[in-house]
């Protein structure tokens, strides 16, 4: 595909910024009262431009779709999160069939989907419902949102069984470096969130300042996973440029630099064109 175009931003101080694109947000969320054309005004005055939305289930597609053709800056994804999995028989997965076929071109991705061995959601229903998304997937050439929890070596597994090539993300990754690994063998782009703000986070921390820079992408998981110091409190995609500086001083190279890289993969990832 044709690199993305580099956007920079001026700021106050006379410096310029490249701008900012939050891999993975819900800002569709009622818990953000303030609605979104606010939210991205937020986000936007610390240089987040672009933002990517995952679907946690059938109840809001229609909802992100409309958001996308509103504010031609949001893209988004659909799919079957496997927390809300009881909500949903295998006659769904048919939905999310006929609205890939019949989706816009915000819509890039499949997902949020994935395994999660810490709930109680029955295995076997899980496994069949990411193996299903892979295949659509796979049909529709688009990459996929992956939720990872407990589960790294099953979703592998099922992933090389069924041939999948088309590659995606690994959300909010706090694994080791050989895991990651595995991930960007592949094809996968690792998730960077705000567990790195956490100095007790030792292990992902160190992770992340080794792994290919052109393998990252930033997100903020917005409203969940409030990065260190800010406990307590909602996550928002105007923090996005905290988990930048954190990168940054982790890998030992320049904010711009970083952030220069971060836009150009999160481009790549979901096949964006300036």
């Amino acid at each position: 595909m044709t690199k993305p175009l580099i956007q920079r931003q001026n700021d106050p101080t006379g410096s310029t910024m490249t701008n900012l694109f939050d891999t993975h947000c819900h800002l569709d969320f009622d818990v953000f009262s303030e609605g979104v054309e606010q939210y991205l005004a937020d986000a936007g005055k610390s240089h987040v431009t672009k933002f990517m939305v995952p679907a946690i289930g059938k109840a809001n597609w229609a909802r992100l779709h409309a958001i996308s053709k509103q504010y031609r800056n949001v893209y988004f994804a659909v799919g079957f999160h496997p927390y809300f999995l009881d909500d949903y028989s295998s006659s769904h997965l048919e939905s999310l069939r006929d609205f890939l076929i019949q989706r816009s071109g915000q819509c890039v991705a499949i997902g949020e989907c994935g395994l999660d061995f810490a709930i109680g959601v029955d295995v076997q229903k899980q496994e069949d419902f990411f193996v299903a998304q892979l295949t659509l997937a796979t049909e529709f050439k688009l990459p996929i949102v992956v939720h990872e929890r407990q589960s790294h070596n099953r979703l592998i597994q099922l992933i090389m069984q069924n041939k999948f090539k088309g590659g995606g993300v690994v959300h909010g990754f706090s694994g080791s470096k050989q895991q990651a690994l595995e991930w960007i063998k592949l094809g996968f782009f690792i998730g960077v969130g705000g567990t790195i703000t956490y100095p007790r986070a030792k292990k992902t921390r160190t992770t992340i300042s080794e792994l290919p820079l052109e393998s990252l992408v930033l997100e903020t998981d917005a409203p969940d996973m409030p990065f260190n110091g800010l406990q307590g409190q909602l996550n928002h995609s105007k923090y996005l440029e905290v988990l930048l500086n954190e990168l940054a001083l982790l890998r030992k190279e320049t904010k711009q630099s970083v952030a220069v890289r971060m836009w150009q993969n999160s481009h790549l990832l979901f096949d964006i064109c300036e």
